[in-house]
This record gives C-alpha cells, sequence and structure tokens, in this order.
C-alpha cells in the first residue's frame, strides 16, 4: 500500500506573507541592532555581500521546496516562472531587515562618520575602480547595504520556517 503524501493548497495567500513577515522580523530583530554585524559589515567587501544575497537566495529556495517534502514546485502559483511564494520570501526576507535598521535607526547609530553623499555619475567618471570609488563616496549606503544582507541569512531562515511551519 502507497501511501500519498499531503497536498498543501495551490494558491498563495496573504496568510503566507503574514507567516513570512512574522519569522522574519523575529529572527532578524537581534541582528539588526548588533554592533558587530555593522563593525563587520564596514569590513566587506561588495563582492562578498553579493556572494551573501546569492547564498540567501539559495537557503530560501532550499527551506521551500527541498527540505519541505509536501510542497510542490510544479503546483506553485508563479510569476515569469519565479514561484510566487519565493518572491514573497525574498521580498520579506531583505525588506524586513531593512525595515528594521531604518526603524532604529542603525545605519545614523553605528556608521556616523559615514559618507552619505553620493555620485553616482561621477563613480563611473573616476579613475580608480568603480567598487572602490562606490565605497568612499558612499560609505552609508554601502555598508547599509552589506549590514542588510548579513541580517538576510538569518531572517531567510526565519520566514521560510513559519511559512512552512505553518502551512495548512
Amino acid at each position: 500500500m502507497k501511501l500519498r503524501r499531503p497536498r498543501r493548497p495551490r494558491d498563495f495567500r496573504l496568510a503566507d506573507s503574514a507567516q513570512q513577515i512574522v519569522g522574519g522580523f523575529l529572527l532578524a530583530g537581534p541582528f539588526v541592532v548588533t554592533e558587530e554585524v555593522w563593525v563587520l559589515a564596514g569590513n566587506m567587501h561588495v563582492l562578498q555581500a553579493l556572494t551573501i544575497v546569492a547564498i540567501v537566495f539559495a537557503i530560501g529556495y532550499a527551506a521551500l521546496y527541498k527540505a519541505d517534502t509536501t510542497r510542490d514546485l510544479d503546483d506553485e502559483q508563479e510569476v515569469a516562472g519565479v514561484p510566487v511564494r519565493f518572491i514573497s520570501l525574498m521580498v520579506v526576507t531583505f525588506g524586513s531587515v531593512t525595515a528594521l535598521a531604518l526603524l532604529f535607526g542603525a545605519p545614523e547609530t553605528f556608521l556616523e562618520g559615514a559618507t552619505t553623499a553620493c555620485n553616482p555619475v561621477g563613480l563611473f567618471r573616476a579613475p580608480d575602480p568603480v567598487l572602490e570609488n562606490a565605497a568612499t563616496s558612499c560609505e552609508l549606503v554601502l555598508t547599509s547595504f552589506k549590514a542588510v544582507t548579513v541580517g538576510s541569512v538569518f531572517s531567510v531562515v526565519g520566514a521560510a520556517t513559519a511559512d512552512s511551519i505553518f502551512a495548512k
């Protein structure tokens, strides 16, 4: 006798996003207000932050569609070939960390002497490499981006776990 695995509803509901938001905020909070995260972000290279973004996407995908055996990727609603649930997870993951950082005033608190003036056009006209120029002229924005990527590693775990545990 073969047991059928239970199927979840195909429709992605607002309640699913709410579950992701709770999980994402729950695990992101402690890391947004920790000075060590901001010091680490200040010492990271942009390529390291972009690698972390790729890792967050991989963790999110694996948590939703590989670790959870009751969810079938083929049954998910899609936008341009990407599952809506996965898009929601990524928006919640990075959005929750960014929102908490801005609400708590973390960039201004931990990056007091950072340069805030950015000149995107000047970055590409300068003789120095583009990434190094960006680091000196947009320090506050760039370091905040790197801190958000660090916090998103934890946020994606919370959001994906909440989505999987509380799914009906």
